[in-house]
């Protein structure tokens, strides 16, 4: 990404979509329903429920609310939500995965190709895009008082593959292979450090360069697409320049 921190495009969009929709607490719970059904509700041994209760945290949900989210989810009368992933191209030929938790396959998939269609994109069949994306652990904090040295040899021990320190955001940003999440997790904890964020994400291994007109198109089709309930993360191929944070 020219000109900026490889993360920076997570962060950046991650950013945007929680604050303009106002639809953080109803995500995590999601999450947090998902992450239960798929692997119980010790958060210890739970890693994706683990990353999904720090999130709350992070956006101040009161730890009653979590309670509640475990507890019900455990339940046979909670929602029965499938994890669904969808994937296409947008205006310019940009890659788009968009993962989805939906008690309604039929209407999310009807709902996510209308948007691509009359956005000027198209959706894909699955598995179009497994070469553009990979799956990895992402973690960021603030740098703080870390000391840079002792900070990254920890993490690489514990199975980071990389560690970032970028002293324009003030955050640093670890990667790992989705299998080592939990260890690294772990590091955390024996550190005593909160990340203000963690969770999987799709990092893109071939990014596309576009120029504004079509980068404006495109975010039109990722807002719709974030816009609507059984979505749950977008991510694009994008490569960022100055000029499309400065102007949009």
């Amino acid at each position: 990404m020219s000109g900026h921190s490889k993360w920076k495009n997570i962060r950046e969009r991650k950013g945007a979509q929680d604050a303009r929709k106002g639809k953080v607490f109803s995500k995590i719970l999601k999450e947090i329903t998902v992450a239960v059904k798929t692997g119980g509700i010790d958060v210890e041994s739970n890693s994706r429920l683990r990353a999904a209760v720090t999130s709350a945290r992070n956006i101040n949900m009161p730890k009653d609310n979590i309670d509640r989210a475990i507890k019900k989810a455990s339940g046979d009368d909670s929602a029965n939500l499938q994890e669904v992933t969808y994937e296409g191209y947008g205006p310019g030929g940009v890659a788009i995965f968009v993962e989805c938790a939906t008690d309604n396959n039929t209407r999310t998939v009807g709902n996510i190709r209308s948007y691509f269609t009359k956005h000027g994109g198209s959706l894909g069949k699955d598995g179009c895009l497994q070469f553009v994306f990979v799956q990895r652990g992402i973690f960021t904090l603030p740098v703080g008082k870390i000391i840079e040295d002792d900070f990254t040899m920890a993490m690489i021990d514990a199975g980071a593959e990389d560690v970032e320190f970028d002293q324009e955001s003030g955050q640093i940003t670890v990667s790992t292979l989705k299998e080592n999440f939990g260890a690294i997790q772990k590091k955390f904890e024996e550190l005593r450090l909160e990340p203000s964020d963690a969770g999987l994400q799709r990092i893109s291994t071939d990014n596309k360069k576009i120029d504004m007109e079509t980068f404006k198109s495109v975010m039109k089709l990722v807002e719709k697409i974030e816009d609507d309930d059984d979505v749950q993360k977008v991510y694009h191929n994008i490569e960022y320049s100055d000029e499309f944070s400065d102007e949009y």
